[in-house]
């Protein structure tokens, strides 16, 4: 596999890192060669792949940078800080990367854009193909009711599991961002109580639910007088973001440094 695809995995003990050694593993032209996790880790020196349920891979779960030589491509599904971290060192050795880590606050954002200078970068709140596509029908939806007589009131659903600790999720946000790029509300509400009066047009509502071990649900709902128009996208395994990152890593070390997104790997 000399002339394979070298992947590295930040976050690789965490749900979503074990599915994405998993995949990259069993896709031809790609090789799991390094494993990261927490220093703090007590699965530390462990194998990878054995973590991962495909046996093993011969690629121990360390937190050293000494590695770093060994890939071509870095996945980061961590926590902020981890992903600042891994940003920088990518950054600094040209190492081309994806994060999919979200909960990033603007500090952290703005040091893990700086990488993008010297690498190839993506930066996604959510690596499914379906969830992408659901994000250019959703911006196709506002531009077409964009400017309608009677107004168009936008609320945001989203479900996941009860272990994810950031709310409402990255995903969510992005919908949100896309939607007020063209319809302009400038009022993000998270959920309402009590009595918060008239529904404004400019605010866009976001409601998060987390129930058992859910991998994902988004519905954007658009709502007219007389009509609803509903964009609903659901994960039935975290395989659809797994699958989705490494697609995104191979589209990576084709490019040089910049800033890309899940739909110039998409091709939309």
């Amino acid at each position: 596999m000399s002339d394979a695809i070298k992947l590295g995995v930040n976050g690789a003990s965490g749900r979503m890192g074990r599915r994405i050694v998993a995949v990259g593993h069993n896709t031809p032209g790609m090789e799991v060669t390094l494993a990261l996790d927490s220093p703090k880790s007590t699965l530390l020196g462990q194998d990878a792949g054995e973590l991962a349920g495909i046996g093993s891979i011969g690629v121990p779960l360390t937190s050293a940078g000494d590695f770093f030589d060994a890939v071509d491509v870095m996945i980061d599904f961590s926590v902020p800080e981890a992903c600042v971290k891994i940003a920088e060192v990518c950054g600094e050795r040209k190492i081309p990367l994806v994060v999919a880590t979200t909960g990033l606050d603007e500090a952290q954002r703005e040091t893990v854009l700086a990488a993008s200078q010297t690498t190839a970068m993506i930066i996604a709140a959510n690596t499914s193909t379906a969830v992408n596509l659901a994000m250019k029908l959703v911006g196709d939806a506002a531009k077409a009711l964009k400017g309608l007589p009677e107004g168009v009131d936008v609320e945001i659903v989203e479900r996941h599991h009860r272990f994810k600790e950031d709310a409402p999720s990255g995903t969510a946000l992005k919908f949100g961002e896309i939607v007020a790029d063209e319809l302009g509300q400038d009022e993000h509400v998270h959920g309402r109580h009590g009595r918060p009066g008239k529904r404004k047009q400019t605010e866009i509502g976001y409601h998060a639910l987390r129930t058992g071990d859910n991998v994902g649900e988004h519905s954007i709902v658009f709502g007219m007088m007389g009509e609803t128009l509903e964009v609903y996208v659901r994960g039935h395994t975290r395989d659809s973001y797994a699958f989705g990152a490494v697609n995104a890593a191979q589209y990576l070390v084709k490019q040089g440094p910049g800033l890309y997104s899940m739909a110039d790997v998409l091709g939309f």
